[in-house]
């Protein structure tokens, strides 16, 4: 996950607001493809059940190097910070 910025809908956090990338934990994939996030990592990530996350996955090289967690919540804003000056450009024309 990445780490916290201060809270404006649509807004990205800059550069220097981001946390180091750190290993938080070990987890283990079991032989239905299932995982478990540790408790703690829930609780500082503010994941609760029910809650949906989109998995992103980035490339390198064509095979994928970097799999992240994102709230589905979180994920809209950003989406909504990105999408909606360029809708309001295109609908103002």
């Amino acid at each position: 996950m990445v780490a916290r910025a201060r809270k404006e809908p649509g807004r990205m956090p800059k550069d220097n607001e981001l946390g180091c990338c750190r290993v938080e934990s070990v987890i283990s994939i079991d032989d239905r493809g299932q995982m478990v996030l540790p408790k703690d990592i829930r609780k500082k990530a503010g994941i609760a059940a029910g809650d949906k996350l989109a998995v992103i996955s980035m490339e390198k090289n064509g095979n994928i190097c970097c799999i992240s967690l994102v709230k589905i919540k979180e994920l809209e804003q950003m989406v909504k910070g990105l999408l909606g000056p360029v809708m309001k450009e295109i609908v103002a024309k």
